[in-house]
C-alpha cells in the first residue's frame, strides 16, 4: 500500500514538473524579447507574435526555394511565392501544399529574376519580371497571356530603364509599379501598356545646409545640389479599401505612407510640420542601426499595419492611429529570427508570413493570447468605442503593467464618463501630454461649475476688501505710525494737524 502510494506521488511530481515546464519551454522558443517604445525609451512587453513553422519547399514536389523575393496571399489564404532564384512562381494552398507552378521553361512565359507579384480576384497573375524588364501576365491556370514592355513616353526621360520590382493592380486595371532606379514616384501603366504619369512621389525635405548653399554656392555647386532626388519607394501594398501603402528606404521619418487616389499621404498628417513627423521602427539608436530600412508591409482588414525592417530584421506593428502595438523578429539563425527578410504578408486568421531570402524559406508567426487581447482592445479603441475597450485594456495591464497604450485607452474611457481627475491620472501614467492637458482643462471647468458659488462670493469679498478695506487700512495705518523726525532732529508734525 505504501509502495503504491509512493509510486503515485512520484508520478504526480513528474506530471507537475512537466506542466510547470511548459511556460518555460514556450518562452525558450522565442529568441527575441518583446518590447514597445514610449516617449522616452523602450519598455519590456509580452510578445504578441511567436514563431510557428517554416516553408522551404523541400517536402514539395516542386523542390526547395532559392532566393525567394516576394509573397502574395489572397482572400482564400492561397500563398504565391516569388521563387526568384528558380525563375518561377509557386502556388500553395492554405495547408502549404503545392497547387501549381507558374513560369515556362522556354518561350515567352519564361521568367528571369522576378521580384514582385500581384494576383487579381479572378486569379490573373501580374509578375514583375525584373531581369526581363517587363511585366508578365498569366491566367489562373498558369498559361502565359501577354507581356507589358517598357512604356514609351517623353515624360520618362531619355535615360529611363524599365526595371519593375514591385506592383499592384487597381480597380481600373492600371498597374502601379515600383521601378528600380526611379525616384519620381510610382509608375501608372494602363492595361494597354501606356504610361499615365507618376503617382505619389516622395519629397526632398528642407535642410538649412542646402538653403545656405543656394545662397552662396557657385553655379557648379548649385548644379550638384540640384541632383539631390527623393528617395525611391521600396515596396507597395493595396488594402481592401483601395488605398496604396508604401515603404521607403533611407529616410528617417514617415517611412510608411498611405496614398489616396490622388497620391496624397493620408497616414502621416501634415508631414511638413516637424511635430507631426513619425519615426517608424526603433525610435532611438538600437545598436548600430540608426535609420530603419523598411522593405515591405502588410495591412489587415482592421487597418493594422505590419512593416518589415531589413536593417534590424524586425517587424513593427501599428494600429490605424500609428500607435506601436508589437515588435517581433530580429537578426540571427534561430527560428523566429531572419538573415535577409525581404517580404511580408498575412492570412485572414492573422498569421504573418515573412520571406527570408538568404535562408531560402518563409517563416510563419502566430499571435499569442496577449496579442489577441491587445488587438481586441485596439480595434475598439481606434473605432472610438472607448468604454467597450476599457475592460480589455484592464486585462492587458493585468498581464503587462508597462503597456502605455492601455493606460491611454482607459484614460479615454474615463473621459467619456466625465471622470476627469481619474482620466488625468491614467494619461499621466501613459505619458500622454496632449490628452492629459485636455482632461485637465475639462477638470477645471467641472470644478468651476461645482464651486461657482464659492468662487462668486470670493470675488465679491475680494472686491469689497480692495475697494473699501484697503483704503481704510491705509488711513488707520497712518494714524498708528509715530511722527517722523526731521534732519535737524525736530519732530515733524503730521500732515493736517
Amino acid at each position: 500500500m505504501q509502495a503504491g502510494l509512493s509510486k503515485a506521488v512520484v508520478v504526480w511530481l513528474v506530471c507537475a514538473a512537466l506542466l510547470l515546464g511548459i511556460p518555460a519551454a514556450a518562452s525558450a522558443n522565442s529568441p527575441y524579447d518583446g518590447y514597445i517604445w514610449n516617449s522616452r525609451s523602450d519598455s519590456p512587453s509580452i510578445n504578441g507574435y511567436l514563431y510557428k513553422d517554416s516553408i522551404d519547399g523541400y517536402d514539395l514536389p516542386s523542390g526547395p526555394f532559392k532566393a525567394p523575393e516576394d509573397i502574395f496571399i489572397n482572400d482564400n489564404n492561397s500563398i504565391y511565392v516569388v521563387d526568384s532564384g528558380n525563375n518561377r512562381i509557386v502556388l500553395l494552398d492554405s495547408r502549404h501544399q503545392l497547387i501549381r507552378v507558374y513560369g515556362d521553361e522556354e518561350g515567352p512565359g519564361k521568367l528571369n529574376g522576378p521580384k514582385g507579384i500581384f494576383v487579381k480576384n479572378d486569379g490573373t497573375l501580374y509578375v514583375a519580371d525584373t531581369q526581363n524588364r517587363r511585366i508578365a501576365i498569366f491566367n489562373h491556370d498558369g498559361v502565359f497571356q501577354k507581356e507589358i514592355k517598357a512604356p514609351d513616353s517623353p515624360l520618362l526621360g531619355a535615360n529611363f530603364l524599365f526595371s519593375p520590382a514591385k506592383l499592384v493592380v487597381d480597380k481600373r486595371d492600371y498597374m502601379i509599379v515600383a521601378n528600380d532606379g526611379t525616384s519620381s514616384g510610382l509608375l501608372q501603366i494602363d492595361p494597354n501598356g501606356s504610361f499615365k504619369g507618376y503617382f505619389g512621389s516622395n519629397m526632398v525635405e528642407f535642410t538649412w545646409q542646402r538653403f545656405f548653399v543656394r545662397l552662396f554656392a557657385t553655379d557648379e555647386q548649385k548644379a550638384q545640389l540640384a541632383a539631390v532626388r527623393p528617395q525611391e519607394f521600396s515596396n507597395l501594398y493595396q488594402d481592401q479599401e483601395g488605398f496604396i501603402w508604401t515603404t521607403t528606404l533611407g529616410t528617417e521619418y514617415n517611412q510608411v505612407k498611405r496614398l489616396s487616389a490622388v497620391g496624397v499621404d493620408t497616414f502621416n498628417p501634415d508631414w511638413t510640420q516637424v511635430q507631426n513627423r513619425k519615426k517608424y521602427g526603433d525610435i532611438f539608436s538600437y545598436g548600430s542601426f540608426d535609420i530603419a530600412s523598411f522593405v515591405d508591409l502588410t495591412v489587415d482588414d482592421k487597418g493594422i499595419v505590419t512593416a518589415l525592417d531589413l536593417s534590424t530584421g524586425k517587424a513593427f506593428q501599428y494600429d490605424k492611429v500609428r500607435s506601436l502595438l508589437f515588435v517581433f523578429g530580429g537578426l540571427g539563425t534561430q527560428n523566429g529570427l531572419f538573415q535577409t527578410p525581404v517580404a511580408i504578408d498575412q492570412t485572414t486568421d492573422g498569421s504573418i508570413y515573412v520571406v527570408d531570402k538568404t535562408r531560402n524559406r518563409i517563416d510563419r508567426f502566430g499571435t499569442t493570447p496577449f496579442g489577441d487581447l491587445v488587438h481586441e482592445a485596439s480595434a475598439l479603441f481606434v473605432d472610438g468605442r472607448y468604454q467597450e475597450a476599457k475592460e480589455p485594456w484592464r486585462k492587458v495591464l493585468e498581464m503587462n503593467s508597462n503597456y502605455d497604450l492601455a493606460y491611454s485607452g482607459i484614460g479615454k474611457a474615463l473621459e467619456k464618463e466625465e471622470r476627469w481627475g481619474e482620466a488625468m491620472a491614467y494619461h499621466k501614467m501613459a505619458r500622454d501630454q496632449y490628452n492629459y492637458s485636455q482632461s485637465l482643462k475639462e477638470y477645471r471647468k467641472e470644478w468651476l461649475r461645482e464651486n461657482f458659488h464659492i468662487v462668486f462670493i470670493s470675488i465679491i469679498v475680494l472686491f469689497l476688501v480692495l475697494r473699501f478695506g484697503v483704503p481704510l487700512l491705509r488711513k488707520q495705518w497712518g494714524r498708528w505710525m509715530p511722527p517722523k523726525e526731521s534732519a535737524q532732529g525736530n519732530v515733524t508734525e503730521r500732515s493736517g494737524s
